[in-house]
Formats: structure tokens, sequence, C-alpha cells
């Protein structure tokens, strides 16, 4: 006698936010790919049908109506007798809102499932938009009882706010947890969720199942990375990153419960998957907002080279537009690299000279600006002159302008608004310098699965060797107003990652004038990066979703030890509850 099969069928997708009807015929189309495999279950991501995250659009009734018109269609659809369906979706019960999983079989709403512990730091904002669920049981599918713990559900220990969804599953009888997720990327993700894996399995005893979203949404970039793993802790299956994946388990049970051995395909790491998060990023930015392309200023320096390949590479040359804009301060080798860069890639370029436009803005600003010594306002004209050029080729073609500036000029404010921070998308905007040089030379020795652009060399050596400038006078580099590189990213993590106090930074070894200065640099260009495009969100602390700081704000790190809490001063009661005051 054979032993008992579940079949279990992983749609690994690319929701995109609102499209709900374009979220269902992924859905529907998946789900024939799942019957043709005679899956009795076909697991789809964290609120699928809407995309994720939906932020404010999930409060609107219309939309939470047009969610769940799309999954009742699909509920009626299971008739069939084929798969039955896991899907993620908004659902408002007795006037609440929740994220939940909708189990669809035999035509019907089988069974729904409401998130118990909705994640409230970082990028998630989830406890102003949804009710919490209550302790969920399984839900039964073709005899098998099956726990579905969504995201959040398995992260975190049971606390006063956390409920153990994990333990509640296992003592009500669920034989397996099928983890639907919406868990962006950041580097070193793929540990970290293994390790909390590991964890739920090893206190329930039960195979885990995780299907996470893959695609690009805004800042975020899901890189799919789904797994399973048996009871044993042994890796059952993993599925691909940043690309779509549909892939069916066959799990049989035994006297030790269920086990599958399905494909394991190896995972990207450290600058390679980094790099394949801003294409995937980029790619979908574009294609989802419906851009028929991209330009960008080629200016023959690394930053927007970095960022013309990744163009490449996730659209193709024939939707990436170089533009070089010199002045007088541009260099011959300049102009030659740009050149040199673009025929690398293969994409379309033209030179377009602002010599005329900055003389002529100079010359209106002659008067106001008279008796006056030339600074960095004149400086900041060129690239200002440059950003409007770009700007006005962008709204003439329609081609969306990708901005180009790195994390450590972001830090720093080394960037001119109105000027090089101009354009609608910026793949390296969480990319420190440093990391820019190194995912420079990774591109000219490899390229992701998938990546449209040519093998091999694609950005000259001279680019990358060079040292940095913005050519905005004679003989400038980035060093003449910075710190080196090496230096500034490894106080920059300090402080923006890390959140490290300055006597911590000084007491690591770096210079105290410097780290007080790369500091205060970093709290006045707050008013900078409120105002800058939005870009791929790749260390697990990027500026806007994560680290949400005020523009006005005064307060200062001085440097010296942080002082002490006395607890002489606080009075017994103090922390008693508002109930024992008042009674």
């Amino acid at each position: 006698m054979s032993e008992p099969e579940f079949i279990v069928t992983l749609a690994q997708l690319n929701p995109t936010v609102g499209d709900v009807a374009g979220n269902a015929a992924k859905a529907r189309a998946a789900r024939q790919t799942a019957k043709a495999a005679d899956a009795d279950l076909m697991v789809l991501s964290e609120l699928f049908i809407a995309g994720y995250p939906p932020e404010d659009l999930i409060l609107k009734p219309a939309f939470q109506a047009a969610c769940r018109a799309a999954v009742e269609e699909l509920a009626r659809e299971t008739a069939d007798g084929g798969p039955a369906v896991l899907i993620g979706t908004p659902w408002v019960e007795d006037g609440k809102l929740y994220n939940a999983c909708a189990l669809l079989d035999g035509g019907r709403i089988a069974a729904l499932r409401f998130k118990a512990n909705l994640p409230n730091y970082g990028v998630f904002d989830e406890k102003r938009l949804f009710a919490r669920g209550p302790a969920p049981g399984p839900v039964t599918v073709k005899g098998v009882r099956v726990g579905v713990p969504i995201c959040e559900d398995i992260w975190l220990e049971e606390s006063e706010d956390y409920e153990n969804v994990v333990e509640c599953l296992a003592e009500t009888g669920a034989e397996i947890l099928v983890v639907p997720n919406g868990s962006p990327y950041a580097r070193d993700k793929n540990d970290l969720r293994l390790s909390i894996a590991v964890a739920r399995v090893t206190e329930s005893g039960l195979p885990l199942i995780y299907l996470n979203e893959v695609g690009g949404q805004d800042e975020l970039v899901f890189d799919g990375a789904s797994f399973a793993l048996n009871a044993d802790l042994s890796v059952a299956a993993q599925l691909p990153a940043f690309e779509e994946s549909i892939t069916t388990l066959r799990w049989t049970r035994s006297e030790a419960g269920w086990r599958c051995n399905g494909p394991i395909m190896p995972l990207l790491e450290g600058d390679k998957a980094d790099y394949a998060a801003c294409v995937l990023g980029l790619r979908d930015y574009v294609r989802k907002n419906a851009f028929p392309g991209v330009l960008l200023g080629v200016s023959g320096g690394i930053d927007s080279a970095l960022c013309a390949a990744i163009a490449v590479d996730a659209l193709g040359t024939e939707q990436v537009h170089g533009v070089m804009l010199p002045f007088r301060y541009t260099a011959q080798v300049s102009l030659d690299d740009a050149a040199s860069l673009t025929r690398m890639l293969g994409i379309r370029y033209e030179v377009l000279p602002i010599a005329d436009a900055v003389n002529g803005f100079e010359k209106i600003l002659a008067e106001p600006f008279k008796g006056l010594p030339r600074d960095i306002t004149e400086e900041n004209l060129q690239a200002r002159t440059r950003g409007t050029l770009l700007m006005a080729l962008s709204n003439k073609t329609g081609a969306m302008v990708v901005t180009t500036g790195n994390k450590s000029e972001m830090s720093v404010g080394y960037a001119t608004l109105y000027g090089d921070m101009n354009g609608g998308f910026n793949p390296i905007k969480d990319i420190y310098k440093t990391e820019v040089f190194r995912l420079s030379a990774l591109r000219n020795t490899w390229k992701p699965d998938g990546a449209l652009g040519p093998s091999g060399e694609v950005i000259p050596p001279s680019i990358i060797t060079r040292p940095p400038t913005a050519e905005l006078r004679e003989n400038q580099t980035d060093q003449d107003s910075l710190p080196p590189y090496d230096v500034l990213d490894a106080i920059l993590e300090r402080l923006v990652e890390r959140e490290e106090p300055l006597a911590s930074i000084v007491a690591a070894g770096f210079n105290r004038e410097l780290v007080a200065r790369i500091d205060r640099l970093l709290s006045i260009a707050e008013y900078k990066r409120r105002q800058a495009a939005p870009g791929v969100k790749v260390t697990p602390k990027n500026f806007g979703r994560d680290r949400r700081y005020p523009i006005t704000n005064r307060f200062r790190d001085r440097g010296e030890a942080l002082p002490q809490p006395d607890e002489k001063l606080v009075t017994r009661g103090t922390r008693a509850s508002v109930e024992a005051f008042e009674g």
C-alpha cells in the first residue's frame, strides 16, 4: 500500500498593488499549472489579490470590495474539482479590516484565517491598517490539517502583545505549516528567515512551507526565495530568488509525519544578491508604472555607469537612453569613458553641451549677484541645468529619468536639489560608494540570470579606477569635500544602520572631529533626502521607510558618554497604570 500524498503547488509570483484583475488572472493561470500537476493545494503570497504592501489603499471601501469580489469569483472556479487555493486578501468582517488568507475549495470560501501578529517596525505599518485576528486553528485541505500562520505570525516568541500562533496551531492538531509571506529583501535576509523557520519547526515538530512574494513595489523588492523544511530540519525544497516560480511539491506521510524531497535551487548572496535586487526593483518600477523606457545623465563617472548597467540589465538596450551634458570643466577622459560605456552597453547616446544654458543663467543673475564672490552657487547652476534638460527630455519622450546618487552622497547631502537629484527612481540610493565600486567590478565578470544586458565587460575599467569627481570646477575630486569613502562609509554605517552614539564610534578608532562633522552633515541633509526620488531598499535600514527623522531637529549627539539613568529620581508607583492611579 502506497503512502498517503499531499501535493502542494507553490506559486511564487509577482503581483502588482491595485491590479486586482491582473493579480486574479495570475492566480487563475497558476492554478491551471497546479491542476495539471494534480495538486491538492496551491499557495499564493500574503495579500496577493491586493498586491503587497497596499499601504492606505487598503482603507478604500471600493478597493476592499473589488478584492473580495475577485476572491469570490476565484472561489466559484474551484467547483471544477481542481486544487484548493490559499490566497492572501484583505477581508472586512463585523466592521473590522483583516489581513487574511482565504481557502478556496469546492466552489466556495471554505475557510478564512486572519493574521494575528501585525508588524509595526521598519517598513511595516500594519497596526494602523488592520485589526488583530484571533488565535487560529488549522484549516482542512483534502483531509490534511494545515496550519496557516501569516508572515509575522512565525517571527517572534510569545509576549504580552504577541500570540504564539505556531504553538496554538500545533496544539489544535495541525499536521503541516504553510506560511504565506510578503517579506522584502534586505542584505543577509535569507539566513534570518531560515533561522526563524528552524525555530518554529523545532518547537512544533511540524514541517513548514515558507512561500514568499517576488517583485518590486516602490522602494521594496521581494526576492521570493521560498523554501520548505521537513520536521527533522532538513531542507525539503528551495525555490529561486528574484524570479517567478511555480513549483509543485509532493509530500508523503509516514508514522513520522509529512516529508518532502523537492528541488533545491542555489541562491544569490552578498553583492550578487544586492545587484539582482537593484535590477528587479528598477525593472518593476518602470514596467508597473508603464514608462516606455528610461534616460539618465552619463557623466563618465562610476555612479552613472553602474546605474546604466543596471538599467540595461533591467530593461534591455532599446529602452535606455544615455545623455552626456558637458561643460567646460568636463575632462576629455570623462567624454571618452562615457562614450565607451554606452558603446559597450549598446544604448542610444547623445552629447548635449550645456555652456549656452549655464552662461545664460549667469547672465540673468549677474545683477542680483553683483559684488558677491563666486561660490558653490555657480557650481550648482551646472547641476541644475543638467537636471532641467533631462526632465525636458523626459517630458517630451515619456521616458523616466533615472537618478544616480549613492547612499554615501544621500547621507551627507553631497548632491544638488533640482539638479543631479532630479529623477523618478534611483536604483543605487541604498548602495554606499564603496559598494558601488564593488558592484561595478562584479558586473564586469558576472550578470544575473534573466538580465537583458550584454555579458562580459560593460563598464570601462578606467571609470572604476579613476578618482570620483563631480567636475563642477577645475581639478575637483570628491575627496576635496569628503573623507576617503572607505572611512566615510564605515562611519555612516555605524550612524545609520546601527544608530551608534558618537562616543562609541570614536572609541572604535575614528577621529572625533570627523565623526562629529559627518553626524552633522547627516542631520542637516534630511530636507534633501525628503525630496529625493525613491530607490531600491538593500540595507537593513534605508532612508525613508526604515529611517524617518524630522527635518526640523536641533538634537545633536555631543560625542560624550551617555548619562546613566538615575533610578532614585523615579518615585515608587510612577509606572502604575491609569486604572490604579484613578482608583
